[in-house]
């Protein structure tokens, strides 16, 4: 059983950076991927960036290319999503999640955090 924890939402104005932390406890191994998603209202949860537990490989939405970056501490078990030059299209709830495989769908993901609220003003 993998258990995630998000934290380091919040309310920031356009143009502004935020870095968001997803605690991940449980079994893990080299080859699982973590990846955050995010879910606006009224939209479908959408995939904005992965990385495998071994570091070796990222993969970033085309939305957030170069605003975005996903990286992680195998170390302190934690995963992290650098948010730079935020705008209000980026407000929803964001989500870590883990699975054994690499997708694009969040219903790829076994194991699921509570989310952090993202809310970017204009």
């Amino acid at each position: 059983q993998v258990q995630m924890v998000e934290s380091g939402g919040g309310l920031v104005q356009a143009g502004d950076s935020l870095s968001l932390s997803c605690a991940v406890s449980g079994r893990t191994y080299n080859n699982d991927v973590v990846a955050w998603f995010r879910q606006a209202a009224g939209k479908e949860r959408e995939f904005v960036a992965a990385i495998r537990w071994s570091g070796g490989s990222t993969a970033h939405a085309d939305s957030v290319i170069g605003r975005f970056t996903i990286s992680m501490d195998n170390a302190k078990k934690m995963v992290y999503l650098q948010m730079n030059s935020l705008k209000p299209e980026d407000t929803a709830g964001y989500y870590c999640a883990s699975a054994n495989v690499f997708s694009r769908k969040a219903a790829g993901y076994n194991y699921w955090g509570q989310g952090t609220q993202v809310t970017v003003s204009s």
